[in-house]
């Protein structure tokens, strides 16, 4: 199996390593905010940083790599970078709900009651 290489401009080369480090930068800093923060709902908040702005810069750049290499606009990038931008505020917020509901049903001091229905 042959591998083919892409023969970038630099101008290109240079957006997309500075896209993959920016990206990495933030997925790591993500990564580094959710082992160090010390309870659950604090650490529901880290992650998003990397999903969002570490994944967003990450597809920026595989956009210009296979744009500018094939010598066509390729945006199907541009679905994963949706599809991840809906799950992952919805994941996150049945994750905290979970959370919640077992948190008040073992009555932990620490959560606040339930808010009484209007």
């Amino acid at each position: 199996m042959t591998e083919q290489v892409l023969d970038l401009p630099l101008w290109a080369a240079i957006a997309v390593a500075i896209f993959l480090v920016l990206g990495a930068l933030l997925t790591l800093i993500g990564t580094i905010g959710f082992l160090r923060l010390p309870t659950f709902y604090e650490r529901l908040h880290a992650p998003t940083l990397g999903t969002s702005g570490g994944v967003g810069a990450i597809l920026l750049a595989s956009i210009i790599y296979f744009s500018v290499g094939t010598g066509r606009l390729v945006v199907h990038e541009i679905l994963i970078g949706l599809f991840v931008s809906i799950t992952t505020p919805v994941t996150f917020m049945l994750l905290a709900r979970a959370a919640l509901h077992r948190d008040r049903a073992e009555k932990d001091p620490d959560v606040p009651a339930k808010a009484p229905a209007k």
